[in-house]
């Protein structure tokens, strides 16, 4: 009897570890976030050699898989919350068991809301299928907490979605010969994306979850990659590029209000509005203390866009003095200077940048 009662005792304790754990976060998405799952995919897309990963201190500047020099926004987050360590890759053989417990990346580099976006790099996860991958960790957690436990373990988690920007880069890019397609209306395209996005949250909904961190896209017309294939001379960001990424945040974001209308007060979606925040950075950069905001700091900001450290420097890319003085790190992503700013501004910004509440209020809300 003695031994049954301290085996109660152990689990009640247990589960009061798990459900106290209040800055857990499922991360899902695309290279914006990916911390190296597709290092263990076999993919174009990857960030597993120098110079990545070269400002990021827990490797002492080894390559993480991470599409940065340093930190994604997700990382800062979480270490500003007070985590001590970062979401581990779903994909790493050591994300295992009460690894868990302190939340999981899911998302993969060159992924997108639809299925066949970033087909070009062979392997990825896309958005449907790291929803899938959160539905084995569920199944994990319940074997160990039950689901009672589960479900109170859930509603302190935040679940945290950055994806569509490769299904509108995807979109922009020109059309690659002998994979020649069709092109639907933007209008259509917007409205696809935007519904499939929808269909996956109310998935995580159904599977306990209850906070939710939603990322709009940022303006990809003026990332050097679109700047080139653009040939947008230089400060100039491509219109008909941004025209189309504001209509779809704009439809996301009713999306968003419409989720909360229906699901609430149970369940809470902030939208958080990077397109501004990127926008006021390239617009008042000297203010933020960069010095360069057309250029990326690794690679040519011409194809093939190359980022890449070799055995010498006649075979390496271009690299950048200062890191700091840049908003972008290559052809496509931010630096980690650049990204510090977008997370303090999720974190702590108005509802003008995150709503209905900001990320810190958001991994501190008291739910129904």
């Amino acid at each position: 009897m003695l031994i049954i009662m301290a085996d109660i005792v152990i689990l009640i304790l247990f589960i009061h570890a798990w459900s106290c754990f209040c800055y857990t976060s499922f991360l899902f998405g695309d290279s914006l976030v990916d911390a190296g799952n597709n290092d263990y995919l076999i993919t174009l897309s990857k960030a597993d050699s120098p110079p990545y990963g070269i400002d990021f201190i827990p490797s002492k500047g080894q390559p993480t898989g991470r599409f940065t020099n340093g930190r994604t926004v997700s990382d800062i987050i979480v270490q500003a919350l007070g985590s001590k360590s970062f979401p581990p890759p779903f994909l790493a053989p050591t994300t295992r068991g009460k690894a868990i417990r302190e939340g999981v990346n899911y998302a993969s580099g060159s992924s997108g809301i639809l299925d066949k976006t970033g087909s070009i790099f062979v392997e990825r996860v896309p958005l449907r299928k790291q929803i899938n991958d959160f539905e084995q960790s569920r199944a994990k957690i319940v074997s160990m907490l039950g689901e009672n436990g589960t479900t109170e373990f859930l509603k302190q988690v935040v679940f945290s979605i950055t994806s569509g920007s490769n299904d509108l880069l995807n979109y922009l890019q020109p059309s690659i010969p002998f994979f020649k397609e069709d092109k639907v209306s933007p209008a259509m395209l917007q409205d696809f994306m935007v519904s499939n996005l929808t269909l996956q949250l109310k998935r995580l909904y159904e599977m306990g979850g209850q906070k939710f961190l939603v990322i709009d896209v940022g303006p990809l017309g003026c990332i050097p990659f679109v700047r080139a294939i653009k040939l947008m001379p230089a400060g100039r960001c491509s219109s008909e590029a941004n025209e189309l990424i504001q209509g779809y945040n704009r439809k996301l974001k009713k999306s968003i209000d419409t989720l909360n209308k229906n699901l609430g007060p149970e369940t809470i979606f902030v939208y958080a509005n990077s397109y501004d925040i990127v926008m006021g950075i390239i617009k008042r950069y000297r203010k933020y203390g960069f010095e360069n905001v057309d250029k990326p700091c690794c690679g040519g900001n011409f194809p093939p866009f190359t980022c890449f450290k070799g055995g010498g420097a006649n075979i390496s890319s271009v690299l950048c003095e200062d890191r700091s003085k840049y908003v972008f790190w290559d052809a496509y992503h931010p630096t980690e200077a650049a990204n510090l700013i977008i997370a303090n501004k999720f974190l702590y910004g108005d509802e003008s940048i995150v709503s209905p509440v900001n990320v810190h209020e958001l991994y501190n809300y008291n739910l129904p």
